[in-house]
């Protein structure tokens, strides 16, 4: 997504002497995605940012998984999973609910600041479900409220700061970048106009934050040979990684607020793509947002059962009343998993009960992968355990 931008003091030309008020030069990074063949950004730093002075081991939390099979249909209840929050924080407390070799969804309720982070495997897209946080970065400081989904790049120092009451943040971590669907910009990289939110809609830092300090401890998650091929060090900088005093490219971090999404609707019912906001390699990420429903005069509003031939889906819950999950148990802050192989669709009740039905008061963020998704601990530890038989009213003995 080519979208430009400057913030705060960059000099007039790229790779040439850049000073300080005192003389001395500023330390210039490129921070670039697929080497140096895709969008970047370059930073302007007051200090080397490679420069650390010690490297230790992160024990990291348990990010094990377990294949889902024999293959069934999950509910899981995010909101057990938090019963005591005042000591947690929003990175190193996340419960891995799901994941593959391509995504990992985790769940975290937290009150206090997390440390200095960077993810080195992928772009991280946090959906804020309740609660507010400041999120600091090398880019500058982004203000995240209930609603938003957070953007940040592979390999960007940030951390979290939760507001008074809290931040319950909804974690997707990919593999790869995550980015607005191709088919929504130009070749260009702008916001076509068919596409149901566009460049106003996003929220960058604005300004520099400069910060002073030595010896500053970052968490580093990355590539290895832990758990899903990922390990943790503690690397420690000799100066502040958020000196930076200006910076200018397409990449950084961002704010979306899903009250943003356009919703597109039809005289029958439009399938799951036309919710589509974000994508990762092997899996995409959709919402569903109030709105109006189909109007053809015999339209059935609820979706039409379906088979993931390719595809698991995950479908988080996040406000108003999912009228296809009616008598199901699903509600505010569970998860519905349907994995790839398995036909599923609305609960029996809920097709004749949606009948005539204007709008859908609801909102839920999806997840579909394109490789199967196994169990982390989280997701097991508040699995129902009775969802997989409510299409039938009843378990064979």
């Amino acid at each position: 997504m080519a979208f430009y931008r400057q913030v705060g003091e960059v000099p007039p030309k790229r790779h040439t002497q850049f000073r300080t008020p005192d003389g001395g030069l500023y330390y210039e990074e490129l921070m670039g995605e697929e080497g140096f063949s895709s969008d970047s950004s370059l930073l302007y730093h007051a200090g080397v940012p490679s420069a650390i002075v010690d490297s230790q081991v992160w024990e990291l939390p348990d990010l094990a998984t377990v294949p889902n099979h024999p293959l069934t249909p999950r509910h899981l209840k995010l909101h057990d999973l938090f019963t005591e929050t005042s000591k947690s924080n929003p990175v190193e407390d996340r419960r891995l609910v799901l994941g593959n070799g391509d995504v990992r969804i985790s769940y975290v309720v937290a009150e206090q600041p997390s440390p200095y982070y960077r993810n080195g495997i992928g772009d991280e897209c946090v959906y804020v479900e309740k609660g507010s946080a400041t999120v600091e970065t090398v880019f500058g400081v982004l203000h995240a409220v209930q609603g938003d989904y957070v953007i940040i790049p592979r390999a960007t120092t940030h951390r979290w700061l939760p507001g008074a009451e809290g931040v319950s943040a909804y974690c997707i971590e990919g593999n790869s970048h995550i980015a607005p669907p191709k088919r929504y910009l130009s070749r260009y990289g702008q916001f076509l106009e068919h596409s149901p939110y566009c460049e106003r809609d996003l929220h960058p830092t604005t300004e520099p934050l400069v910060e002073e300090g030595t010896d500053v401890e970052v968490l580093v998650k990355h590539r290895g040979n832990g758990a899903g091929g990922i390990v943790g060090t503690r690397m420690t900088y000799a100066t502040h990684p958020f000196d930076v005093v200006g910076w200018d490219g397409c990449l950084y971090p961002y704010t979306f607020n899903v009250s943003d999404f356009e919703p597109i609707t039809g005289r029958v019912h439009q399938p799951p793509p036309v919710h589509q906001v974000f994508e990762g390699y092997n899996f995409v990420v959709c919402n569903f947002v109030p709105r109006k429903v189909d109007y053809h005069p015999l339209s059935v509003p609820v979706p039409y059962y379906h088979s993931n031939v390719d595809s698991d889906e995950v479908m988080f819950y996040c406000g108003g009343d999912y009228e296809a999950r009616k008598g199901s148990g699903i509600g505010l802050g569970s998860i519905s998993l349907h994995p790839g192989g398995y036909a599923h669709g609305p609960q029996p009740s809920a097709i004749e009960a949606s009948l005539g039905a204007e709008r859908f008061e609801e909102l839920a963020v999806m997840v579909d992968t394109f490789r199967p998704l196994e169990l982390g601990e989280g997701g097991r530890a508040v699995d129902d355990g009775v969802y997989a038989w409510t299409w039938a009213g009843r378990r064979k003995i």
